[in-house]
């Protein structure tokens, strides 16, 4: 009866699948199912019993294919940045030393990234060629952009520069503002006070001006007063010579019926002659009670000069008279205590005034 019998394993060259090397299907064989995992040892192990076998390459695996990514992104920066480094200076940048292993010296590591470096002799015992992490890489100084000190140094000095620069100009803008402010304060306040001064010169003057025309008009007035009295005095005269005052307008006393007097008494002796103050006419001349003989005298405005106590009488009723003529004499008729001359004066409406201011307005003063 015909069986089935299983061919044989076909082999590698090299290991077989389940890790042994020549034919398949045996016992020792079946104890190496599994996971194989080749180290360094075993490699050495399998070359020192003459096997010429070696795993075979697995270039897409992770372990080769990150090595060379991380080599390759640090290439990569170098080219990029030797690329753009045509014409700036190169700046050193070290990367740190982490003390990492050499490649080859990883256990099932070395011979998968020995790559085609094998020895002449095929034992798949070359090594790789990969430099320690540590690196000296020449990039731009650009693209060593402002992680480097001294350009960082050199731009936080022009940045510091122009800030300092551009404060110390704002305040030379304020300083010049400030300046310009307290210049115009300052002529304006001497506009201001040459203003007030020139006002108060103007104010002093214009009273000055005032003074002086004030002065001027009462010299003036006081000239023409003056002549006015002169030609007054002229025209006027006193009523007697050689006189004592001894009685005056408004003076109270019991000795007058009125309780006051009501004239201005001339003592003198008796017989002194008596005279005429201003041209006029004389409207009574007679006996008058307390007056004694009494004479009186109306000038041309109307104002009437009364004579009294008279002794005698020189002028009658209606004749007229000069200023400085003889009208009587000095006596002492009438209610007296000795020989003087009573002398009133009455204004056109018949009131009494004072003789004396009435005499001074006319330039004669008693």
């Amino acid at each position: 009866m015909a069986s089935n019998t299983p061919a044989a394993e076909g082999t590698f060259d090299g290991f077989n699948a389940f890790g042994a090397s020549g034919a398949a299907g045996t016992d020792d064989d079946a104890t190496a199912w599994g996971e194989w995992n080749p180290t360094e040892d075993s490699l050495r192990q399998q070359a020192r019993s003459g096997g010429r076998h070696r795993v075979v390459k697995q270039r897409s695996g992770f372990a080769r294919s990150s090595t060379v990514l991380g080599v390759g992104v640090i290439a990569a920066v170098g080219a990029g940045g030797m690329a753009t480094a045509k014409d700036k200076p190169p700046v050193s940048i070290s990367l740190p030393d982490l003390n990492l292993p050499d490649a080859s010296e990883l256990p099932g590591v070395g011979e998968l990234i020995s790559g085609e470096d094998e020895d002449a002799n095929g034992t798949g015992s070359g090594t790789n060629n990969l430099q320690p992490l540590t690196a000296s890489l020449t990039l731009p100084a650009d693209a060593a952009g402002k992680s480097d000190g001294d350009s960082a140094s050199a731009a936080t000095a022009d940045a510091g520069e122009a800030l300092r620069a551009r404060i110390l100009q704002q305040a030379e803008q304020q300083q010049a503002s400030a300046d310009a402010a307290e210049k115009a304060a300052a002529e304006k306040a001497a506009a201001e006070k040459a203003a007030a001064e020139a006002a108060a010169q103007a104010e002093a003057a214009e009273q000055a001006a005032a003074e002086a025309k004030r002065k001027a008009e009462e010299e003036a007035a006081a000239k023409a007063e003056a002549e006015r009295l002169a030609k007054l005095a002229a025209s006027y005269a006193l009523p007697t010579s050689s006189y004592t005052l001894t009685s005056t307008y408004g003076q109270s006393g019991s000795m007058w019926s009125s309780g006051y007097h009501t004239g201005l008494d001339f003592a003198a002796p008796t017989g002194t002659p008596v005279k005429a103050v201003h041209g006029g006419t004389i409207t009574s001349a007679g006996w008058s009670g307390s007056y004694g003989y009494r004479i009186v005298l109306e000038l041309e405005d109307g104002t009437e000069v009364w004579y009294a106590h008279l002794s005698s009488m020189t002028a009658s009723v209606g004749q007229t008279v000069g200023t400085g003529d003889t009208i009587g004499r000095v006596g002492a008729t009438g209610n007296v205590t000795g020989p003087h001359l009573h002398l009133e004066v009455h204004t056109p409406g018949g009131d009494g005034i004072d003789p004396a201011a009435w005499l001074a307005g006319k330039g004669l003063s008693v």
